[in-house]
């Protein structure tokens, strides 16, 4: 058994630079938010409603990613990085046919997706022009997102958290050139956020493109987008389509709150974009660990090493938790700080005094789930039951409970956020039975 010194040297070399990429995320996402505040409360809403789109896309991503660690973390352990490259080939082939359809959709029927998030029509007429700039990004996103993905399960994390952090401060900055008209640039608004993502993920490709000419094991090649090797594509999807349902079903639902609070007027939604960063910024730190637990896992049982994963999963369970407690303490340490984030009604200022403590028991559930899910779980080739478990949870329960206490109950919108928060909870206790089966523990690799 691998003893607890020399994971927690592992989970701090992996999860480290996994945390700043997260913490220089959820930084841009402030600086937006903040940014936006100043140019007025509707930019800030309906920029806030527009990247829901970004967000269900970042779920398509995540889905596609879950498969690429699941099964490259444990060829790693078997040192086969031939059909690791082809493994990056496949998901490449599904990353820029998914970003392909969102482009269109985002370029040529913005209106169209506004309408499904809000029917507030300076909404709408301030959303459009941002989804059809923004829409260049997610080609963009096809080849880096999947690359990046690639290159952290064979544990090269230093490098894409230095690609990412490149590109979000540069984002960050061209914000405030665009936003605000520096440099005797016009002042363009919302659009300039939109602009200013566009040019961010074309320097982040542009890295990616050529940190992969540089002599190294892992490299992506154009033959692999054309490969045959039909065994593990039919593995790719076997262990990946389970998780990018997952992600996708968990992202629609989550977006579904944003249609339900959409809905309940413009003081609830801004006050939810503030509390969306806090949020990132209370659960970084665990979704880091989990990210760096499945790669160690995951190495661990593809290495032929199985019988230590128990005990340090359990171990890994232990620093989640420490983790959540943290992140619970930074939103309430942080609070002055997103009270001044935008310029808020008085109403939306209440609302977003009571999500922030709602938040801080929040991130525990989800703290938690996504160690087991997505961490435990799936470092065993296990992602089906974490879909089976959302799709009942969320669309069994959570979703339905926002729109009946919203629109048939017609709850204060207090009560309907509150209700809606306890979607990670209610699942716990099924989540847990699942990881004491041990049922996910799997070697899933091959020999080609």
């Amino acid at each position: 058994m691998q003893n607890n010194s020399s994971f927690n040297k592992d989970i701090v070399r992996l999860a480290i630079p996994i945390v700043i990429q997260n913490i220089v995320t959820t930084a841009v996402g402030s600086a937006d938010v903040i940014m936006l505040g100043f140019v007025g409360q509707d930019a800030l809403a309906a920029g806030s409603l527009a990247n829901q789109i970004m967000f269900i896309l970042n779920l398509v991503y995540a889905g596609i990613a879950s498969g690429v660690i699941m099964l490259a973390a444990q060829y790693w352990g078997k040192n086969d990085t031939k059909t690791i490259e082809n493994i990056m080939g496949i998901a490449m082939q599904l990353s820029v046919a998914i970003s392909s359809v969102f482009f269109i959709l985002a370029f040529f029927f913005p209106g169209f997706l506004m309408h499904i998030f809000t029917n507030d029509t300076k909404l709408i007429v301030s959303g459009i022009p941002y989804l059809r700039v923004v829409s260049f990004s997610y080609l963009l996103m096809s080849f880096s997102q999947v690359y990046l993905c690639t290159m952290r399960s064979v544990e090269r994390v230093n490098f894409s958290t230095a690609a990412y952090t490149a590109a979000f401060l540069l984002n960050i900055i061209l914000n405030a050139t665009f936003i605000f008209g520096f440099l005797g640039l016009p002042k363009l608004g919302i659009i300039g956020v939109a602009l200013a993502t566009v040019i961010a993920r074309a320097i982040e490709l542009t890295i990616c493109i050529i940190d992969n000419f540089i002599p190294k094991s892992i490299h992506f090649r154009i033959k692999t987008v054309f490969n045959t090797n039909k065994v593990l594509f039919l593995d790719f999807l076997k262990y990946s389509m389970p998780a990018f349902g997952n992600e996708i079903v968990w992202g629609i639902a989550f977006s579904m709150y944003s249609v339900i609070m959409g809905h309940l007027g413009g003081d609830i939604v801004a006050a939810n974009a503030v509390v969306v960063v806090a949020r990132n910024f209370g659960t970084v730190v665990c979704f880091g660990i989990a990210n760096a637990g499945a790669i160690i896992l995951g190495k661990s049982i593809g290495s032929g090493n199985s019988d230590t994963v128990k005990a340090d999963s359990s171990h890994f369970l232990k620093i989640t938790a420490l983790s959540a407690l943290l992140g619970s303490i930074v939103i309430f340490v942080l609070r002055p700080v997103f009270f001044n984030m935008a310029t808020l009604t008085p109403t939306a200022r209440d609302y977003l005094s009571i999500m922030l403590y709602i938040s801080m028991y929040y991130i525990w559930g989800q703290a938690l789930n996504t160690a087991f899910i997505c961490g435990i779980f799936r470092s065993g080739g296990d992602s089906k039951w974490g879909f089976i478990c959302d799709v009942i949870d969320m669309w069994g329960y959570a979703v339905p409970l926002g729109f009946i206490s919203a629109f048939v109950l017609k709850l204060p919108p207090m009560w309907v956020y509150f209700l809606i928060c306890t979607d990670e909870f209610v699942k716990i206790p099924f989540v847990y039975k699942h990881y004491k089966s041990y049922k996910w523990l799997k070697n899933i690799t091959r020999d080609f």
